[in-house]
């Protein structure tokens, strides 16, 4: 049933972009690269942008059972799929119980979706989905129950005066939908290197909203500076906890067990999302490529002073500056073959080329006024994309596309 509900919504477009400003194929990264695109085509711009990150109190127990299978029933789902949801959601009970000495009455489940399931956050998604459709004039990065609200503008008293406004009709969506938001808890942040001259303070309900300088949003930590300091510095403490652990253990594990636990404890911090944040200054990830060396020494059992080259191609490990290559190339094979959610795809045009020559499949690059803006997957991506070969170019699927760009990093090494 799953997979037919997901060839339903792929066939009905259920959840395009055009409709209802959320795709159900976005990616986390996809989702943080667009919000990032959004704030520094404003700070390009020389405006203000301000962000707002929610949080909602409990928001997967909140879910009203009926509002949601009118949803549903709106989007399309009827019939014998609609009794089935019904049935998964209903004459359901939980009771709780302490100690194995005391036990409550069994109570009837009236809301919310059953978590640690795959349907979970699709239904919880197909609940808020319509939350796009109530403000035409802020941008909404949704991803779950993860939502973040973007509005941008010249004045910055003006700009502030529309967020509160159009706030309210969220906060009234919010209401009706039986979904509570914590706005003790909701923070914001105002974008950019322009001075704030203004003492005014965004206030919802009479409930100060608080100003921060930094927050975390699906997992990476997001400056008003875009200078990505403070998540490299997370990032930093991360690694350096994890070769600890693997300073300690490499006198009793062989290489394969020592890389084993490189792949699970130092890549993951080093990779996610890495196409969004790593495409920063040299100097701001430098400090992140060191432990990355030093972790990799340790795992082959060699000295401080090793050359690392070898030791990366004998594991077939990127370096972290290669590896942030190799993930932002992936978005743009992605572009080429115009496998991206809308709203991101447009952000890449073709330069038209009206002759059969070598600069067939070219984006047209950006001519950009700040360094911010320089660093974004649209400006350094297409750069990278450019500078491809032809043979890479023309592959004809993502995982050779990835094989292939990989060995030609790979060879380098052994060259240097």
């Amino acid at each position: 049933m799953y997979s037919r509900l997901n060839d339903f919504i792929t066939k009905h477009n259920i959840l395009s972009d055009q409709q209802y400003g959320f795709r159900a194929n976005r990616t986390t990264s996809l989702a943080l690269m667009e919000f990032v695109e959004e704030i520094t085509s404003a700070i390009e711009n020389k405006e203000y942008a301000i962000g707002i990150f929610l949080d909602l109190k409990k928001a997967f127990d909140t879910v009203d059972h009926d509002l949601l299978l009118k949803k549903m029933h709106m989007y399309g789902v009827r019939v014998v799929a609609l009794s089935w949801f019904g049935s998964y959601l209903e004459n359901r009970h939980q009771y709780v119980q302490m100690n194995n000495n005391f036990k409550s009455q069994l109570q009837k489940v009236s809301c919310g979706v059953p978590q640690g399931s795959v349907l979970g956050p699709m239904l919880f998604i197909l609940y808020i989905n319509s939350i796009c459709k109530v403000s035409k004039l802020l941008k909404r990065i949704v991803f779950a129950d993860d939502t973040n609200l973007l509005c941008c503008g010249n004045n910055l008293e003006q700009l502030m005066a529309t967020v509160e406004m159009e706030f309210k009709k969220l906060k009234r969506w919010f209401d009706y939908n039986k979904l509570t938001l914590n706005l003790n808890k909701t923070k914001c942040i105002i974008f950019g290197n322009r001075p704030i001259n203004s003492n005014k303070k965004l206030m919802i309900n009479n409930v100060v909203i608080e100003r921060v300088s930094e927050i975390k949003f699906l997992g990476i930590i997001i400056d008003n500076k875009l200078c990505w300091k403070p998540h490299i510095n997370y990032i930093k403490t991360k690694i350096s906890k994890s070769i600890a652990v693997l300073h300690k253990v490499k006198d009793f594990l062989n290489q394969v067990s020592l890389y084993t636990l490189y792949c699970s404890f130092i890549l993951p911090y080093i990779s996610y999302c890495v196409e969004v944040w790593g495409n920063t200054y040299n100097t701001n990830t430098k400090p992140i490529f060191i432990l990355q060396k030093r972790a990799i020494r340790i795992v082959n059992k060699t000295t401080y002073r090793e050359t690392t080259n070898p030791l990366f191609s004998k594991l077939k490990a990127l370096k972290f500056n290669d590896l942030v290559d190799f993930k932002t190339v992936q978005i743009m094979y992605k572009a080429k073959n115009k496998l991206l959610p809308s709203t991101i795809q447009e952000l890449f045009q073709f330069k038209e080329n009206h002759y059969s020559l070598r600069g067939n499949d070219i984006f047209k690059k950006q001519l950009v006024r700040t360094n911010t803006k320089y660093h974004c997957i649209t400006v350094k991506g297409v750069t990278l994309w450019n500078n491809c070969n032809k043979e890479l170019k023309t592959c004809t699927s993502l995982n050779k596309f990835k094989r292939m760009f990989k060995d030609n990093i790979l060879n380098g090494y052994r060259m240097e």
